[in-house]
């Protein structure tokens, strides 16, 4: 998953995981086998009616809007998504981050004849490659893209930390932590160094010498990096 940047209206940036190919193919296979059932359905149905020929075909173009209104209509009824992008935990979003509107969704579902019908699908997969942000053709025009809800979760969201055999602990007080008050603190910090965000850490730093009841003997980057590492140094010793 290639992970990208938005702006939402109130100017807060947000990471989000662009759905990556694989996701997205495995979703419109889903969604054109539901297509093709109900359209075979259809037929079976009106051939098994033995209806006069020249009724038939007004009769079997009014069955089959509902196939080829399937992407658009469930899209904006169903908040982006459609039963193969359930599925694989994908949605259509804003670039913003926000829900699209009808405008958007028929945007995207109109171009689809040029992304997947007229170039089988190479123009959309050639432009999602290219763009790395989930985006085809038909996005690029609507302003949208495609995001896995898919919780991406490593070792560095989680309190664990690797410490060393020789490891010497300088804040016992840790202890009186537990592992929700040192997500959040890892959490916290790991974007904070990231972002360059000091006054962040350093309100970290001065929350922990309040709740531990100690004075750092380092700078607050050092001191918060520290604690969870000792913390990690005590709970590994359980």
């Amino acid at each position: 998953m290639n992970e990208f940047q938005i702006e939402t209206a109130q100017n807060v940036g947000i990471t989000q995981n662009a759905a990556d190919i694989g996701d997205r193919l495995l979703g419109y296979i889903i969604d054109s086998l539901i297509i093709l059932f109900y359209l075979i359905a259809s037929i079976l149905l009106l051939v098994s009616l033995d209806l006069d020929m020249r009724d038939t075909w007004a009769i079997y173009l009014l069955v089959s809007l509902p196939a080829f209104l399937y992407y658009v209509l469930l899209e904006t009824f169903w908040n982006g998504q459609t039963v193969g992008k359930y599925v694989q935990r994908t949605r259509v979003v804003k670039l913003d981050g926000s829900k699209p509107s009808f405008a958007n969704y028929f945007i995207r579902w109109i171009l689809r004849i040029v992304d997947v019908v007229i170039t089988t699908g190479g123009c959309a997969v050639l432009t999602i490659l290219i763009k790395g942000n989930g985006q085809r053709l038909g996005d690029m025009a609507a302003g949208t893209t495609v995001i896995s809800e898919r919780k991406k979760v490593t070792i560095n969201d989680t309190i664990m930390k690797e410490v060393p055999l020789n490891y010497v602990p300088t804040y016992s007080q840790v202890t009186v932590l537990n592992d929700a008050d040192m997500q959040t603190i890892k959490s916290l910090y790991t974007k904070a160094v990231r972002r360059g965000n000091h006054n962040v850490i350093l309100n970290i730093a001065q929350r922990l010498e309040k709740v531990m009841k100690i004075e750092a003997k380092e700078n607050a980057t050092d001191f918060v990096a520290k604690v969870i590492s000792d913390y990690n140094y005590y709970t590994q010793q359980l």
